[in-house]
């Protein structure tokens, strides 16, 4: 049986995320200079985002994956879980949290205190998308791809119901 695969309105072109992604690069060598890094990517959203971000990065990655639950289908409950807990040790190593969407911000500042509390030498905050108009959280975030409105998107890493996580756009279902 084949599953019929609804109307998806391109709102930032494949091009635009690579061009994008190699200024994040640059910026996140810039600062880090020869520094190791470990990126910590928060399941399931940031997975691809933080595989093609890496790929540009000349400095040593290690790859760390958290994963927290905060939604209800498009909708934020407003309380982190914790699912899925680091496997390695980050004291002392510099932490990029690398995440999909920046949306009312609590994941994030959940996350940076939860790590915190492992002492590493430093913690920056990478996100491919941030919703300002929905953010309830003051939270400094060091890299953003792109700014957007408060709409549901999909598509690189972010899905709908599991599904649209591997098109290389972000995209708006009709």
């Amino acid at each position: 049986m084949k599953i019929k695969m609804e109307k998806v309105n391109i709102l930032i072109s494949e091009s635009k995320i690579q061009n994008r992604l190699d200024e994040l690069a640059k910026n996140i060598m810039r600062d880090y200079k020869d520094e190791d890094l470990v990126f910590i990517g928060v399941l399931k959203g940031a997975a691809i985002f933080m595989v093609e971000l890496a790929k540009r990065i000349k400095n040593n990655v290690e790859f760390e994956f958290i994963q927290v639950e905060s939604y209800e289908g498009e909708e934020s409950t407003g309380t982190i879980k914790l699912t899925q807990d680091l496997t390695g040790k980050i004291e002392g190593k510099n932490i990029i949290i690398i995440e999909d969407i920046i949306d009312t911000g609590r994941t994030l500042e959940y996350l940076k205190d939860y790590i915190s509390k492992q002492n590493p030498k430093s913690i920056k905050i990478c996100a491919l998308l941030s919703k300002p108009s929905r953010r309830v959280v003051e939270l400094d975030v060091d890299y953003i791809g792109f700014q957007i409105p408060d709409e549901f998107v999909i598509g690189f890493g972010m899905d709908y119901n599991q599904k649209y996580r591997n098109l290389p756009y972000i995209g708006k279902i009709d």
